[in-house]
């Protein structure tokens, strides 16, 4: 899963360390990236599921900033099956 959040007063590299930080108890993190800006700073998150949009308010308000807007991707990506599995059997 992908999440992405708004964060309105995120715009220094002390910002960006206190986010990350409270975030790191939060489990099934797979990959975190957190860009400040001069209004607000981005975060994107890619998780495994169990990263509520609550559970990252709550994780980010410890930090002392608030989060203006959360939008979840839940898309699943299919696998494709490129033959590699096949036993070469033709079953007789």
């Amino acid at each position: 899963m992908r999440t992405t959040a708004t964060i309105p007063a995120m715009r220094s590299e002390y910002a960006k360390q206190a986010v990350f930080t409270s975030l790191t108890p939060l489990e099934g993190i797979v990959r975190l990236e957190l860009t400040s800006g001069a209004d607000a700073g981005t975060l994107m998150l890619e998780h495994d599921g169990r990263v509520t949009a609550d559970a990252l308010r709550e994780a980010i308000e410890v930090s002392g900033y608030v989060v203006a807007h959360i939008d979840e991707d839940r898309r699943v990506l299919t696998l494709v099956d490129d033959g590699s599995s096949d036993t070469g059997e033709d079953g007789a």
